[in-house]
């Protein structure tokens, strides 16, 4: 079959050249004569003192470093409530209402709802001292909810 084979293929059936001769070596390894082993009793001084030795450094296991990262999380949530509270100044909030009794939350208004609505449409219950529609500090886009303080609270619980 192999006489129908291209000339490329069946060369790689061609065998391969004969091993080069060497010449045997003298003895075996085994029969040759080696240098006597020794210790290191004789090196034992060029050691240094293992007192001058540093210690090996701590290496953080996995385990360790997400307990140290959770315990760092937890004492800056604690400072972090902590200065709020040292910071806390209710007298300074103007956005609070000033009697809770007389205010009404109101959620999920569309996000064109101005003051001006909400005032247009809660008035027909009775006279409002203050409208607060709550917006995002960053970039003052409304979050959708509002608070509205009435002059009375039985106004506030009138139903038409």
């Amino acid at each position: 079959m192999t006489q129908f084979l291209p000339p490329n293929l069946l060369a790689l059936f061609a065998p391969r050249d004969p091993l080069p001769f060497k010449v045997p070596v003298d003895k075996l390894l085994t029969e040759k004569k080696r240098a006597p082993i020794s210790g290191v009793a004789e090196y034992i001084h060029l050691f240094e003192d293992p007192k001058d030795t540093p210690p090996k450094p701590k290496i953080e296991t996995k385990e360790e470093r997400r307990e140290r990262k959770r315990r760092e999380k937890a004492e800056l949530q604690a400072y972090k409530i902590e200065q709020g509270i040292a910071m806390w100044a209710p007298a300074e909030n103007t956005s609070a209402t000033s009697d809770p009794y007389k205010t009404m939350f109101i959620g999920r208004i569309n996000f064109e709802t101005t003051e001006s609505k909400l005032r247009r449409e809660f008035e027909t219950y009775g006279p409002i001292r203050k409208i607060v529609l709550v917006q995002k500090k960053n970039d003052g886009k409304p979050r959708g909810y509002a608070f509205i303080e009435f002059e009375k609270e039985r106004d506030m619980h009138e139903r038409h």
